[in-house]
């Protein structure tokens, strides 16, 4: 069932967050998290998702509500859209699925992101390719990983990354496409959303 923008973003809360710590968010994270005064608007909204089966609840706990992941019948779940040039949005669909077992890439909770641009097509990822990505925190460098950069709106991009002590830098793989480097406090603001684990072809 189709979600509202804002159902959406809590719902995208709860999956990043239970997929960084392996337990979902508190309604205050899921606030603070989204910039909400109050905890009233949320509850309402985790109601809804209940009702619509995107997440489950377990009564009696504070950190009650766990998202629905899809069953190996469904599938892989497609995440929106990433950036391999631009950063842009992602996350915008969790309801679109493509006949895949996650587990083949290495995790069950491995999902698909669309690739839109040509900064990575030296690593023959081309724009239209679903690049499967893995949910971790961090990558050796060197890796390609999903990125998500906190200051551009909660953009992200699919990039080559790259440590040089306190700076952390994002490379392309076309020459066309200058590095992003990111050091001191804004570095903090860029955060690794999983490692790039393969790539699905529609022919």
């Amino acid at each position: 069932m189709e979600l509202t923008p804002r159902q959406k973003s809590v719902y995208k809360v709860i999956c990043e967050y239970h997929r960084k710590n392996g337990f979902p968010p508190t309604v205050r994270e899921i606030c603070e998290q989204l910039g909400l005064a109050g905890p009233a608007g949320v509850h309402r909204i985790l109601g809804i998702l209940g009702e619509k089966g995107y997440i489950r609840s377990a009564s009696g706990k504070k950190r009650s509500w766990r998202p629905v992941y899809p069953k190996p019948s469904e599938g892989m779940p497609v995440a929106g859209e990433i950036a391999a040039g631009e950063a842009l949005d992602i996350w915008d669909h969790m309801d679109e699925y493509i006949p895949v077992d996650p587990a083949l890439y290495g995790h069950k909770a491995c999902f698909a992101v669309r690739v839109s641009g040509d900064s990575m097509i030296e690593k023959h990822i081309l724009d239209g390719d679903l690049a499967v990505i893995r949910p971790q925190a961090d990558v050796e460098n060197g890796d390609i990983a999903a990125v998500l950069i906190e200051e551009r709106m909660m953009a992200a991009t699919l990039k080559i990354v790259r440590k040089k002590r306190s700076t952390l830098e994002l490379h392309s793989a076309n020459p066309a496409y200058p590095a992003m480097r990111f050091s001191g406090k804004a570095r903090q603001k860029v955060k690794i959303i999983g490692k790039y684990a393969g790539l699905i072809r529609k022919e």
